[in-house]
């Protein structure tokens, strides 16, 4: 689905609303997990609808709220490395926060290349990302990432990129083309929701 495309695309690439946390409040957490079921639901649905022959193309919108609860539910597979993730969206725009051990993205492999060494520990990330999806296709380009509020140069993210990512996932760099999966044809990212339609 294009939540859990966008999130590997994001974050592999990253390395992608402050980071929220689920409240320790018993009746906020029943919310919390409210919002996580439903955003569950409407992935279950988008993948139930695109198997069908003929789509039903009435749009389906997943806040912003929904999806962060479901990345913190438990239910969400991060990518290696990745311990947290929230979105943020905006017109066009993903932010995405997350806390990146990126010692187990490297497998602890070394190199003497100073542009690697920024990738080494546990560091608070915060990446930006035009992301779109039309004509049954979607596009991720990566705009900026910071490691601990301090922007990382792009030259330093491709390198990472071509030394630790692109072994394992050839398909994915700072600029990401992909088939939308079941069916979609348009995936819209708004102001604080993501608006996917099927046909």
């Amino acid at each position: 689905m294009i939540v859990r495309h966008i999130l590997c695309v994001v974050l592999l690439a990253t390395l992608s609303a402050a980071q929220q946390t689920p409240p320790p409040a018993s009746g906020t957490q029943a919310i919390y997990a409210a919002q996580a079921g439903s955003a569950q639901n409407k992935f279950a649905y988008i993948h139930e609808n695109g198997a069908k022959a003929k789509p039903d193309p009435t749009p389906t919108t997943l806040r912003e709220n929904e999806i962060n609860a479901w990345l913190s539910s438990g239910q969400a597979q991060l990518p290696t490395g990745v311990k947290k993730l929230q979105f943020q969206g905006e017109p066009d725009v993903i932010n995405a926060t997350a806390l990146v051990d990126f010692d187990e993205i490297t497998a602890n492999q070394k190199s003497h290349n100073p542009l690697l060494s920024l990738f080494s520990g546990t560091h608070r990330i915060e990446a930006r990302a035009k992301a779109q999806g039309t004509a049954g296709q979607g596009q991720v380009h990566i705009q900026s990432v910071s490691l601990d509020g301090v922007e990382i140069p792009r030259m330093a993210l491709e390198f990472f990129i071509d030394r630790y990512i692109k072994p394992r996932h050839p398909e994915i760099g700072l600029d990401t083309v992909f088939k939308l999966p079941s069916r979609i044809d348009t995936a819209i990212v708004g102001s604080h929701q993501l608006t996917v339609t099927q046909k």
